[in-house]
């Protein structure tokens, strides 16, 4: 691990530059008025019934306020208060997702069928920004590889791609003429990656439904990789032989590569990646740092997909 060396990051160093210089044009949208939670309709949060999950970390958890709060969801804008402030016309339900490519039994499954389907697990994960600021977040959702099960992959089938929704009449976000990326937002895993026990379909937090801002009615979650990887509002997943592109792999190479496995050793470009701030943490000087592990502590479960890699080369 490198040196600590305490970072001086500010927004605008954070953000990719590009991105930032563009970050007036969303804050001339509307504000939408209070946080919006789905259920039956957008009004307020439903309740979930979940199993507890071995998967589950011994630290305190985030507070549901700052989940809620600071985020990064650039479908609703670029500050990190944006998704709460912009979200609220945001509907997630009805909602399907279309599984296709190379499989044997491709389809198109509601949201709600599926939350019946597979049993919702209650899984407490680290979550790793690249920014170097982390959360511990109680999630609720089910295993990726029971919906990869569903639909049979083919023996040639070697990644999976997810894509997001695009709706501008519904997020801000992707209103205008400048855009900050390029929509769908859109990820990939190798196929061993999403089939890992670890890899989670995250329909709830704290015991309910995911709030709009969090990547409503269903997100990625895959608690070894930064945050990024994490695609939200999921429309559709493709199994196939090539790797996918990512929607920062596009946009910046340079920092942003296909793996994105946390790893304090390899420092981001603009900032060290060998401590974090944990949000909703007091410490000293404001919020507390803790270490980053490699692979976000989840090492001894997921070191053995990358045996023989160069973790740098591959970030």
């Amino acid at each position: 691990m490198p040196t600590y060396r305490p970072p001086k990051i500010v927004s605008s160093e954070i953000t990719p530059r590009q991105v930032y210089l563009r970050r007036r044009e969303f804050l001339g949208a509307a504000a939408l008025g209070a946080m919006s939670l789905y259920g039956a309709g957008k009004a307020s949060a439903a309740a979930l019934s979940a199993v507890e999950s071995k998967y589950k970390v011994d630290e305190k958890t985030t507070p549901l306020k700052d989940i809620k709060t600071y985020n990064n969801f650039y479908e609703f804008g670029l500050d990190k208060g944006d998704p709460a402030a912009l979200s609220g016309n945001f509907k997630p339900l009805p909602w399907t997702i279309k599984v296709d490519g190379m499989v044997n039994k491709p389809g198109t499954f509601d949201i709600e069928a599926l939350m019946k389907e597979f049993p919702i697990e209650e899984r407490t994960y680290r979550m790793r920004c690249v920014e170097a600021w982390s959360m511990v977040i109680p999630w609720d959702g089910f295993p990726l590889a029971s919906l990869l099960d569903k639909v049979e992959p083919l023996g040639s089938a070697k990644y999976v791609a997810f894509e997001t929704v695009v709706r501008p009449e519904e997020m801000p976000g992707q209103k205008g003429f400048f855009q900050s990326l390029d929509w769908p937002y859109v990820e990939g895993l190798r196929l061993d990656e999403a089939r890992h026990p670890l890899a989670l379909l995250a329909v709830g937090l704290y015991g309910e439904t995911l709030p709009n801002q969090n990547g409503a009615p269903i997100r990625l979650v895959v608690p070894w990789k930064y945050g990024f990887k994490g695609i939200k509002s999921i429309v559709r997943i493709t199994l196939t032989d090539q790797q996918p592109k990512n929607t920062w792999q596009v946009t910046n190479p340079q920092e942003y590569g296909f793996y994105a496995n946390v790893n304090p050793a390899v420092d981001h470009p603009r900032w060290s990646q060998a401590t974090e701030r944990r949000i909703g943490e007091s410490g000293f000087f404001g919020a507390s740092r803790h270490p980053t592990l490699p692979f976000n502590g989840y090492a001894d479960e997921v070191a053995s997909l990358y045996a023989g890699m160069d973790l740098k080369a591959n970030f």
